[in-house]
């Protein structure tokens, strides 16, 4: 079973399609400082202005809180769709009442609106019945493109579901068919590797990938709370307390009786201070010294985990290695990087962080897939059910 996408949409010409898609991209002057998710949107919008569909788009930006603040404005968004599809986009200075309403209704088909950001009002996140519905009166057909947003039943993600014919996006159904075929039916050998700073936030993943993954390479400053709790030192080393700690050792009993190879980093990068311009040197992982804190995995665990990597299938990679936002620790998580993307295997990438470290190293185009959606990516792989794709009807293909 699969979810009705956009093969089952039936004849849209002429017909105003309420597309909802996660345009929750950085601004900065007014400018988007980044078009990944934008342009990740492109792929629904062209098929259904190809079909002569009216499309109306909502999504939301920011975290305004039922608030109208201008730098949360999702006009600089429209002026980028713009130049990307080569045509015009007309922008509602709000999401519903009589100015979405006239927007909506001057567009003909293949035109493009979009609507103000949908959290000026706090009914969005409500999942308000009232607000969900003066959403899909913008609308006669729903299309759910934002897996970014799957994770969240709110008006715009589920509540609307229920009030119109609702179909999932290309984006929405590809994010969902590449997630869980890594967990039912990925080829072997599987490879994951989970970096980041909690254990805890990323506890049910782990617990899920043991089971189905081959190895599960640690990193970031999760593998010292790991280490701390096999009797490690690892000085100034952010690491979390006694709870986290029992969940790494959970992780790690997991693993041997699910036969995972669970490999912790066996030397670190460490600095004297978080900065760029500390001294940094390389050290035992799991003998750091005082005052010294670990930034990123150090080169003998790094060539041990491309060796790993090199050889998979199938990857899966969500978390960095260590602050590779500052060059002296970016090498750890550029290593896994490039092993990642010099895999023959299917390769996964999903996360903020890794997402926005292999855009940066200019090796997201050498990777199968690379997700928008953090916490809804991580949901989905710890095998809950998201509402926003619950609630699209399922179909028979």
């Amino acid at each position: 079973m699969a979810r009705r996408g956009l093969a089952e949409i039936g004849d849209v010409r002429g017909r105003r399609v309420l597309v909802r898609v996660d345009l929750n991209v950085p601004l900065a002057d007014g400018i988007v400082g980044d078009d990944t998710r934008i342009r990740a949107a492109l792929p629904t919008i062209a098929a259904l202005r190809g079909q002569g569909a009216r499309v109306v788009l909502c999504s939301h930006l920011g975290r305004p809180k039922g608030e109208r603040r201008p730098e949360d404005s999702l006009r600089p968004v429209a002026a980028r769709l713009a130049e990307l599809l080569g045509a015009p986009v007309a922008f509602a200075d709000d999401c519903v009442g009589p100015a979405a309403a006239a927007v909506v209704d001057g567009l003909g088909d293949g035109d493009v609106c979009l609507l103000e950001n949908l959290r000026y009002h706090a009914q969005e996140e409500a999942n308000d019945a009232a607000f969900a519905a003066e959403l899909a009166a913008l609308g006669d057909v729903f299309v759910n493109d934002a897996f970014g947003a799957a994770h969240r039943a709110h008006a715009s993600t589920e509540g609307v579901a229920h009030l119109l014919p609702a179909h999932a996006g290309l984006l929405m159904e590809r994010e969902v068919d590449v997630l869980t075929g890594l967990l039912e039916a990925p080829e072997h050998p599987f490879v994951a590797i989970v970096g980041g700073v909690k254990v805890a936030d990323k506890i049910a993943v782990l617990d899920r990938l043991v089971e189905v993954a081959d190895c599960v390479l640690i990193g970031g400053a999760m593998a010292f709370t790991f280490i701390v709790a096999a009797g490690g030192e690892v000085g100034a080393s952010l690491h979390e307390d006694a709870d986290g700690q029992e969940i790494a050792r959970r992780a790690v009993a997991k693993s041997r009786q699910t036969g995972c190879d669970l490999l912790l980093p066996v030397d670190v990068v460490a600095a004297d201070a978080f900065s760029a311009d500390a001294q940094s040197r390389t050290e035992p992982a799991d003998a750091i010294s005082a005052g010294w804190m670990g930034l990123d995995i150090g080169p003998a665990t790094a060539a041990r985990y491309a060796e790993r990597t090199a050889a998979a299938r199938t990857v899966l990679w969500n978390g960095p290695m260590g602050a590779f936002e500052m060059a002296p620790f970016a090498a750890g998580t550029r290593a896994v990087a490039e092993a990642v993307a010099g895999c023959g295997g299917t390769t996964v990438v999903g996360g903020g962080d890794s997402v926005a470290a292999i855009t940066q190293f200019g090796l997201a185009d050498r990777v199968t897939h690379v997700s928008t959606g953090g916490g809804a990516s991580l949901e989905l792989l710890e095998g809950r059910v998201l509402p926003g794709v619950a609630a699209i009807p399922e179909v028979t293909r």
